[in-house]
């Protein structure tokens, strides 16, 4: 999350590439948006966003700093939260005015998230067109598989690394936006057996749509056979029972399980990862041309990698709905509730983030990385 110059826009589209396992990383289910309906932007001169902190931080193009150009909305109503963060009886220019605002707020941000890398994340602040009041968006800026460490790679206890496994798949996607192997199901499914889930009823679509030879069922992907190419600790079945776990990874579980029920009582009003694709849209129209996929993925790509390339395409050509979270601020007063609840995910990515480094097997108690 280091600081350097960026686009005032969201994040440009990548290069078209294959969909592998990433470098660093709310389930995809609950972040659905409709089918043909989009993702990362490509770069534009929009003039709807200054990024003020995470990894970059600049003036959005309609604030000429040079010519002392009014503040705009947004930097307003940041400028009255710094105030009650740091009162001041001096005068400031307009050009000191918008240095000391993102300095504020940028330092509030890292302060937060600098401890994790489990995933690159960015913040955005959008100062809003068309009497639409300013928001927040944080933008997940990595692609791939997340990096599963000891549960992947581990000769550990098959039981251990799918208990591990599920707790992952039943939190992290609350704040991250990822897909789990039931999503990368149910899109192959699509795109393969019309949405069929089970043999027969694929084989006959197989058959009589696209003229596949019955008998020769070696050259054809079919429910059953992609569900047997999951690894033994992708299945939840296999997960050991909780009080056969050893308590060291007993406490790492429970505090993930811990973090993401602390979302309990939070509104979508006040939540920093609030996803809703229609606000997303109403914000950054441009997120209707690309892909509804999300960047990252819980699906082990070394088992997978046709079908993630299959299902992750259109992504890699037009962008990925790479949105963690967006919240809109009515007033001054919102933004310390988008502080406490960005508090909220740093603290479920930062146990996510031990678990996954956390190897049961190791007498240090960590994953060696190969």
């Amino acid at each position: 999350m280091a600081t350097q110059p960026a686009s005032p826009s969201l994040p440009a589209a990548p290069r078209p590439r294959p969909f592998t396992r990433g470098s660093s990383s709310r389930t995809a289910t609950t972040r659905r948006v409709a089918q043909n309906r989009s993702h990362r932007p490509p770069a534009c001169g929009s003039p709807l966003s200054a990024d003020l902190a995470g990894r970059a931080v600049r003036l959005s193009d309609d604030i000429p700093v040079l010519f002392d150009g009014p503040l705009a909305q947004h930097h307003k109503l940041m400028g009255r939260w710094a105030l009650t963060r740091e009162p001041s009886t001096r005068s400031f220019s307009r050009v000191e005015a918008r240095r000391h605002i993102e300095r504020a707020f940028n330092s509030a941000v890292h302060e937060i998230l600098d401890a994790i890398d489990l995933a690159e994340l960015r913040i955005t602040v959008l100062q809003g067109e068309g009497g639409r009041a300013p928001a927040i968006a944080i933008v997940c800026e990595s692609m791939g598989q997340l990096d599963l460490g000891w549960i992947e790679t581990s000769e550990g206890p098959i039981g251990w690394r799918a208990a591990a496994y599920r707790a992952l798949e039943q939190t992290i996607g609350r704040i991250l936006p990822i897909f789990g192997y039931q999503d990368l199901f149910e899109e192959i499914s699509m795109y393969y057996w019309e949405g069929e889930s089970d043999d027969e009823s694929a084989l006959e679509h197989l058959v009589d749509l696209h003229g596949a030879d019955p008998d020769n069922l070696e050259d054809l992907l079919l429910p059953s056979m992609l569900n047997e190419r999951r690894p033994d600790w992708m299945i939840a079945a296999n997960a050991t029972p909780w009080t056969q776990l050893p308590r060291r990874l007993r406490r790492m579980i429970r505090a993930l399980r811990e973090a993401h029920d602390a979302f309990g009582a939070v509104s979508d009003e006040q939540d920093a990862w609030h996803f809703d694709s229609d606000t997303v849209y109403n914000y950054v129209p441009e997120f209707e041309e690309c892909s509804s996929l999300p960047p990252l993925t819980l699906v082990p790509f070394d088992h997978f990698s046709r079908e993630l390339d299959d299902i992750g395409r259109p992504g890699m050509e037009m962008g990925f709905m790479d949105v963690a979270g967006l919240c809109v601020l009515p007033d001054a007063a919102r933004i310390d509730d988008w502080f406490a609840t960005l508090r909220l995910g740093a603290r479920l990515l930062l146990a996510a983030q031990d678990l996954i480094r956390f190897d049961p097997t190791n007498p240090r108690g960590r994953h060696d990385r190969s």
